[in-house]
């Protein structure tokens, strides 16, 4: 969204500002700690959250499900999406990453990862839930379930 607004002279009124950072420390430190226990280790810069994850679903062959009450999304940034009809699951996040591991791993992952400058705000959004044919569903606020597709078309902006 940062990009979208300064791009496009943008007027948000708000504090938007771009999440790119460099996160090979985190990383580090991930794989350090968890290395035999991480199994995927992706970047949601093109397509976002949602085509990174329907990617890693299809690919390893399991459903994921997302639980919409734990995606750390700004509420400037929500805003400024439902304002301009985009999704923030399909916006490009630059200086963020997707973490799969094992299911053991995962309090203590996340406790290193808020612990560093890089991790803040990290979150658990859900959990690979079975071995199958890739899907991605999501358990929404209300309690329903969203199947989460890949982007059609082009969702701007397109970072890199």
């Amino acid at each position: 969204m940062a990009v979208l607004a300064g791009r496009e002279g943008l007027d948000l009124q708000s504090n938007i500002a771009t999440d790119s950072m460099a996160l090979n420390r985190l990383v580090a430190k991930l794989l350090v700690e968890f290395g035999e226990d991480i199994h995927v280790l992706r970047d949601p810069t093109r397509g976002g959250v949602a085509t990174t994850l329907k990617e890693i679903a299809r690919q390893s062959q399991v459903d994921i499900c997302l639980q919409e009450n734990a995606l750390p999304v700004d509420p400037a940034v929500a805003g400024a999406c439902a304002i301009l009809g985009l999704d923030p699951l399909f916006v490009a996040n630059e200086g963020k990453l997707l973490l799969i591991i094992a299911a053991d791993s995962a309090d203590a992952a996340l406790q290193l990862m808020c612990q560093q400058p890089e991790g803040e705000g990290a979150a658990v959004i859900g959990e690979v839930v079975t071995a199958s044919n890739g899907r991605v569903m999501m358990q929404t606020a209300i309690g329903g379930m969203r199947a989460i597709e890949m982007l059609a078309g082009e969702q701007l902006p397109r970072i890199c």
